[in-house]
């Protein structure tokens, strides 16, 4: 570790599917949090630490912020907002290639009111790829007008342009004192919560209409074998009868193409042989279950059912 280290937190908040856990993945350097083309995709506030120069960056990967509906929607607001106004540093990304609509421009205000006197916030309008550039000031103009920000930058998290200067002011700017993780650390969430993120990225992928949003995966049991590969066990919860037969396919074919994807994926993440065994079961009720909370690191709202 450096003699003169430093080290923070930066919360990355916005609307959903606006690239922000392609950021993520990208400034660490490796996939830390699952990408979909989907919005929600990403349910719980996951940690990757980034290391640039001196400065060890931990990144906060919120869910995106959008109006709750329900009480596992109502979950993930709450860990988005609470991730925002903890961190050190609250990065606000805006997607250059869709108008300010009153929605975000509404999220920016909060954020600004929340953190008020709470640390430095900036904008990152992401996606600049996508558009000419001369539509990225009025893009600016739109956001800062609603908030003051430290710094505005401008990148595309898909490419990599512009997210080295990103990094280096966050390096910068993160408080001193020595690092919050080991130098090889590079996510901070346990790796079976990794693993069934792994599959349920597969899972949304392959899968249409509502049914991604009504399921969710657990890593029901892990087992080491003698030859150094593991043995993984997962659960895929849906919501309705409907869905469980949709997810298997005829004669379990959509299933074991899902679960060759995520094999695969898993293999890679953890360096090593995978033996992959997915379990589909519909429990109708477990979004109103603290337990299937707990399992994706998400805080249970009162006056649910506990299993």
């Amino acid at each position: 570790m450096p003699n003169e280290s430093r080290a923070g937190f930066v919360a990355l908040v916005g609307a959903p599917n606006v690239g922000k856990s392609t950021l993520l993945n990208r400034v660490v350097g490796a996939k830390v949090s699952i990408v979909t083309h989907k919005p929600q995709t990403t349910r719980s506030r996951l940690r990757g630490v980034a290391i640039r120069g001196g400065s060890q960056i931990v990144f906060i990967d919120t869910p995106g912020l959008f109006a709750p509906r329900s009480r596992f929607d109502h979950a993930m607001v709450v860990a988005a907002w609470k991730g925002a106004v903890e961190a050190d540093i609250a990065a606000f990304i805006a997607p250059a290639n869709l108008k300010a609509t009153d929605d975000r421009l509404h999220l920016v205000e909060s954020l600004a009111e929340k953190r008020a006197g709470g640390g430095k916030m900036l904008l990152v309008v992401n996606k600049i790829d996508l558009v000419a550039p001369d539509s990225l000031f009025e893009v600016i103009d739109a956001y800062s007008g609603r908030a003051e920000f430290d710094a505005v930058f401008l990148i595309s998290a898909a490419n990599g342009s512009g997210v080295g200067d990103l990094a280096d002011w966050l390096a910068a700017e993160v408080p001193s004192g020595p690092w919050l993780y080991p130098p090889d650390q590079i996510a901070d969430f346990p790796l079976r919560i990794a693993v069934a993120e792994l599959t349920r990225e597969k899972l949304m992928l392959r899968i249409h209409q509502e049914l991604p949003y009504q399921l969710t995966v657990e890593t029901e049991s892990w087992k080491e074998l003698g030859s150094g590969a593991v043995r993984i066990d997962q659960i895929v919860y849906v919501g309705h009868k409907r869905h469980k037969g949709i997810l298997l396919g005829e004669n379990g074919r959509t299933i074991k193409q899902i679960g060759v994807s995520a094999r695969k994926a898993i293999s890679e993440f953890l360096e090593r042989d995978v033996q992959l065994f997915l379990h589909v079961k519909a429990r109708p009720k477990w979004m109103n279950e603290a337990e299937r909370y707990s399992m994706i690191g998400l805080d249970f709202p009162d006056g649910g059912t506990r299993s």
